[in-house]
């Protein structure tokens, strides 16, 4: 049962326990962990499910599947399913690589910092852009034209990826997800999308892009049930040098993509309080 539909009460109780069970990890981009403690109300993100990074539906506790690689009769890796993960959740840090940092600029800290939990786009039942995720499941559909990302959570928003060699248009409109281009490269899917809005946030802390923003993606799957997704983000309006993250998701074999009504009754953002971030503990 998604966050949204749970009674108030229990909804109340169990954000208590999440709030006291999450700690705040520092940014690499400022240097030091926020000072503020989200509220109960905040830590839940009854909308978009991502302000609180622990807190995906249930779903059953056994491992991802082992096994090959599954292949489609062209050779290409079928990357066919439903998974769990794959990007960012609350925070874009969790992606790098150890010792690496985030090269945001001081303008884009700037607005960064000045972000409230309760304006995050995806909390108010919008996309989450590229290569934000919520934590619920998302299916892949793959034919020779077309890769379609499905997503359960927020708004029952997809991708569509272009795989028919087509080219960026030359002036595309900003959306949320941009235009996607994808070509194989050995057994590695590579996405190329331009073409964002500058309206979502990467992460929960309110990380920031530009129009400018562009993403490469490369998705590999390692075996039958890992996922791995290689992101470089190039923004130069808002960071000083491309950087990479890597992310893995799960396959979910015994799982379907639930309806989620994220817009209807939404009354939660409204009520979040404090500068966006992770919770502290109490």
């Amino acid at each position: 049962m998604k966050p949204n539909l749970i009674a108030p009460a229990m909804l109340a109780i169990a954000s208590l326990v999440t709030v006291g069970a999450l700690a705040q990890a520092p940014d690499p981009a400022s240097g030091a962990a926020k000072a503020s403690t989200l509220t109960p109300g905040q830590a839940t993100a009854p909308a978009g499910g991502s302000a609180n990074p622990a807190t995906p539906r249930p779903r059953p506790r056994d491992d991802a599947p082992h096994g090959p690689t599954p292949r489609l009769p062209d050779g290409h890796p079928d990357l066919s399913g439903i998974w769990n993960g794959g990007g960012p959740v609350g925070d874009l840090a969790q992606g790098l690589a150890p010792g690496e940092s985030i090269p945001l600029l001081p303008a884009a800290k700037v607005i960064m910092d000045q972000r409230q939990s309760k304006d995050d786009p995806e909390a108010n039942c919008l996309p989450t852009g590229i290569p934000r995720i919520a934590p619920y499941p998302w299916r892949i559909v793959q034919d020779s034209t077309h890769i379609y990302f499905l997503f359960e959570g927020n708004i029952h928003s997809f991708r569509q990826i272009f795989m028919d060699g087509r080219k960026h248009p030359a002036d595309p409109d900003p959306t949320w997800y941009g235009h996607s281009i994808g070509s194989w490269d050995g057994d590695t899917l590579v996405v190329d999308t331009v073409g964002f809005n500058d309206k979502f946030w990467f992460d929960f802390r309110g990380h920031p892009h530009t129009e400018q923003l562009h993403t490469i993606e490369r998705y590999t799957r390692k075996d039958l049930g890992t996922l791995e997704n290689k992101v470089t983000i190039i923004d130069p309006g808002d960071y000083s040098k491309p950087f990479t993250l890597t992310f893995t998701a799960r396959l979910r074999p015994k799982e379907e993509l639930m309806e989620y009504i994220c817009q209807e009754n939404q009354q939660d953002s409204q009520h979040m309080k404090g500068s966006a971030g992770l919770p502290l503990n109490p």
